[in-house]
């Protein structure tokens, strides 16, 4: 669960709501030890670090926050290695200047962030098809990849994609 997320307090009432994890981008840019004291509390499993980054420059990005309307003058690279130093457990990487245009997932954002930490790197933000989704995973090193728009306005479908994942070794759930 993400959105609006500002304190232990909240992290423990949407756990006791049944949800497993939660994803927090302005509440630990404001104050990052929020995620120490989430991870302390209820496990660094919980603790995905949601960062919305939008290029400034040649291999460089900066953090949004407020849903990315807002500045905040630090690097990317440089909070994402923070983040694994608070204990975070995962990292939701999102591409600000690709987020729901379906032109293709930002692989030099995902490349650079995946290969600077040692926790799972999700990306997000322009899933085009499934060959970029597979790119992700095996050029970018992501992790996992979060989709939305793909699916919301039907350029595929769930099964497509788990499919042709499949026929490319990627892991994916398989429902009996």
């Amino acid at each position: 669960v993400g959105g609006g997320i500002k304190s232990v307090t909240d992290v423990r009432e949407i756990l006791r709501c049944g949800a497993e994890k939660v994803a927090i981008n302005t509440a630990i840019v404001r104050e990052p030890m929020l995620i120490k004291d989430i991870s302390r509390k209820f496990g660094s499993q919980c603790m995905v670090a949601s960062i919305e980054a939008k290029k400034v420059s040649d291999f460089k990005w900066e953090v949004y926050i407020e849903n990315g309307r807002e500045k905040t003058g630090i690097d990317v690279i440089e909070w994402a290695q923070k983040i694994c130093d608070y204990n975070a457990g995962e990292i939701l990487l999102t591409s600000i200047d690709k987020e729901g245009t379906g032109d293709g997932f930002d692989h030099e954002l995902i490349s650079a962030v995946s290969q600077i930490v040692p926790i799972p790197v999700i990306a997000s933000g322009g899933m085009q098809d499934s060959s970029d989704g597979i790119k992700a995973v095996k050029e970018s090193y992501a992790d996992a990849i979060a989709m939305a728009d793909i699916l919301h306005y039907k350029k595929s479908d769930l099964p497509s994609i788990r499919s042709d994942f499949l026929k490319n070794n990627i892991n994916v759930r398989v429902f009996e």
